[in-house]
């Protein structure tokens, strides 16, 4: 329950990218199906009053309003707790790299996260989803509760202020969202032949990425077929094993290859092959390491290439267009901060009074059926009418003017 000083009691326990290996951070990883139960288990075992939990490719992170000092003997017992299976030295180095935040500082650092300045790629705007799905999936399996409910609305508006405010995510990052736009400055067609070599994360992600944004004409190879299938089902494609890549014959306008080859996949025989005798200009992305397309076919051919190193190149200025931005954004969190303080004390008021409008009610039932009982019996129709709408006009008086008082004594004492 929040009280004038119950911020004290808000903490977060955060597994991130900065002190903990990604391999380390996914022990962490709760199952969607199985996330109610454990942290149910978790909010009882520890009397919390409160409970979220947030989970990314590079973070996991919990918030709980507890009256509990939250030191490391308390993380190592909550983690023995939801992870069991999680071995006494693994548990201790996730202890080790545990961040601990208490009170404002908590409220700070939920603003910094949702507003990505605290991200492993500053401006990705995915997180404001990640945080507002969190606490929503919390809500809804009954872990949180006033305390949260304020701290999320407010981080939620001012994530949306940060965005819309300033350039901290307004140049893309990623290389596929680089890569896509590559493709939209050169104005290539939505129909092209698109002819993607690989089906890992990266091409996946590609290819849903084209696809989101018009692209209609895909064939996925790969060399285990059935991911190649995956994907190019998810994309309206066709699916065919890496092998048969030399044997087509329908062309293609742009490649997008991303494979662990240790050799070059586009061999100067293969794409003369696949040229099927065009003369046009192509666009090969090839976002592997190293490279899938042979130097040979750049020398060779009239192509338009997009390599990984000119995506980083891309990326690292956006970068720092957007390290630029983070001083902004700070000065948003800060005012943020601020007025969340205010907005807290002025909760806990409400929170305190809201027994008035109960109490007066009582007083109000008392003094008509008990008080005066014998004294208004006396009274005619109009009379008793009239003294009603006398105590009605009191009662709402007296409801609404304390809490205007105290939140205006509030205010007065803060500045």
């Amino acid at each position: 329950m929040i009280t004038e000083n119950g911020l004290k009691t808000l903490h977060i326990i955060a597994f991130t990218h900065r002190n903990l290996a990604v391999s380390e951070i996914g022990q962490l990883h709760i199952d969607p199906d199985n996330q109610q139960a454990a942290l149910t288990n978790a909010k009882v075992r520890f009397s919390l009053q409160e409970l979220m939990y947030l989970t990314t490719c590079n973070r996991i992170e919990y918030a709980i309003v507890t009256n509990e000092e939250v030191n490391d003997d308390f993380i190592n017992r909550f983690i023995e707790t939801v992870y069991p299976e999680v071995s006494p030295e693994n548990r201790n180095a996730l202890v080790q790299g545990a961040e601990v935040y208490r009170g404002v500082d908590a409220v700070r650092h939920q603003l910094s996260v949702a507003s990505s300045v605290d991200s492993m790629v500053v401006g990705e705007r995915e997180i404001i989803t990640q945080v507002r799905n969190a606490f929503d999936s919390s809500k809804k399996n009954s872990l949180t509760g006033d305390c949260l409910r304020l701290m999320m609305r407010h981080t939620i508006e001012t994530a949306k202020r940060v965005y819309t405010e300033t350039n901290i995510s307004r140049r893309p990052v990623s290389v596929v969202s680089l890569a896509y736009h590559q493709l939209r400055d050169m104005n290539v067609p939505l129909d092209s032949r698109i002819l993607i070599v690989g089906a890992g994360v990266t091409n996946t992600n590609m290819g849903k990425f084209l696809r989101k944004h018009g692209f209609t004409n895909f064939n996925v190879f790969n060399r285990t077929l059935s991911k190649a299938e995956t994907l190019a089902n998810d994309l309206g494609g066709v699916a065919h094993p890496l092998s048969h890549l030399s044997e087509f014959d329908k062309g293609f306008d742009i490649i997008i290859t991303c494979t662990g080859s240790e050799n070059h996949i586009l061999s100067p025989e293969i794409y003369t092959h696949l040229l099927q005798g065009e003369t046009d200009r192509k666009v090969v992305i090839d976002i592997a390491i190293p490279q899938d397309l042979s130097p040979e076919i750049i020398a060779a051919h009239s192509v338009h290439h997009i390599s990984v190193e000119v995506l980083q190149k891309i990326s690292n200025e956006n970068l720092k267009v957007r390290s630029r931005e983070v001083e902004h954004v700070q000065a948003i969190i800060d005012e943020a901060v601020e007025s969340f303080r205010e907005l807290y004390k002025e909760r806990a008021v409400e929170l305190a009074m809201r027994s008035v409008p109960t109490k007066v009610k009582e007083i109000k039932h008392n003094a008509l059926n008990q008080v005066f009982k014998n004294e208004l019996s006396t009274l005619d129709d109009d009379a008793r009418a009239v003294l009603e709408n006398v105590i009605g006009y009191m009662e709402k008086k007296y409801m609404s003017m304390p809490m205007l008082m105290a939140k205006e004594i509030l205010l007065n004492k803060q500045s």
